[in-house]
């Protein structure tokens, strides 16, 4: 049997609105977890920008862009895959822009691009949050090829509509992704709960790269990146700072589990009449 392993590192940013700061940032990071052994490294949400709406719509970009570019470029000098959490994809002038997550290859190719489907349209305890007033909703689901491994993506509120993930699953996702920028509110009971959730109906590792710290405008962010196992357990989290989460995915676990314990194959579609 081929031994099927993937080391993973979900990093955690501070992200401003300065562009330049948080390139310089990421970078670093990216490079910190190659050197340590990842394979896959993986940005959190708007990781390029963060804190100013008002400086949102002026740093949105197309894809292929300058951004990725930059990851491509980076994926390639290093010879990983890159997930490049998510940035604002479109024209400054664009009404309203997608909320983008891209994925590179270690030859540095652009291997796929999923567009955030669920906005975060709530009122929180903190403050109210309208995020489809300026964010442009995807449709599509998306799956990638990370090595022998299947990576679906998603993008931070998708977390709480388990149908995206089963969807996922479904497809053949092995690894699902969930690049955020959990609001502390939310994030300190629900964080964790979610995650762990979709580790476990979808048999699946998780792999959660985010935003952390006070914003520009004032607002906390939970942080608390983290990489799960299909089992639920929390492999790896990062403490209250800039790092990264750095785990080895056992594919071959993740396989015998779903032999021995096949939740996935026991579904009855028949019986779930929409």
């Amino acid at each position: 049997m081929n031994q099927r392993t993937l080391v993973a590192a979900a990093i955690q940013m501070s992200s401003t609105p300065d562009k330049t700061e948080n390139f310089g940032t990421a970078e670093a990071l990216i490079r910190e977890a190659a050197a340590a052994g990842a394979e896959l490294v993986a940005l959190p949400e708007l990781w390029s920008c963060h804190g100013l709406d008002t400086v949102y719509r002026e740093n949105a970009e197309p894809i292929p862009g300058p951004t990725t570019e930059f990851l491509g470029n980076l994926a390639r000098e290093l010879g990983i895959y890159i997930l490049g959490g998510s940035i604002l994809e479109g024209e400054p002038t664009a009404m309203k822009p997608h909320n983008t997550s891209t994925f590179f290859g270690p030859d540095g190719e652009l291997s796929a691009v999923y567009r955030k489907i669920h906005l975060f349209d709530v009122k929180a305890p903190d403050r109210e949050y309208l995020e489809s007033k300026s964010i442009e909703a995807g449709e599509e689901v998306v799956t990638a090829k990370a090595g022998a491994a299947m990576l679906g993506l998603s993008v931070c509120y998708d977390v709480r509509f388990p149908e995206l993930y089963r969807l996922l699953a479904l497809r053949g996702a092995e690894i699902l992704a969930v690049p955020a920028a959990f609001t502390l509110q939310t994030g300190k009971d629900h964080w964790e709960l979610l995650l762990r959730a979709r580790a476990v109906e979808n048999q699946a590792f998780v792999i959660a790269p985010a935003q952390w710290g006070r914003k520009a405008d004032g607002r906390w962010t939970y942080g608390r990146s983290m990489i799960v196992d299909p089992w639920g357990t929390v492999l790896a989290q990062c403490p209250d700072r800039d790092g990264y989460a750095l785990a080895i995915l056992d594919l071959n676990y993740l396989d015998r589990f779903r032999s021995e314990f096949p939740a996935l194959a026991n579904r009855r579609p028949e019986a779930y009449d929409w």
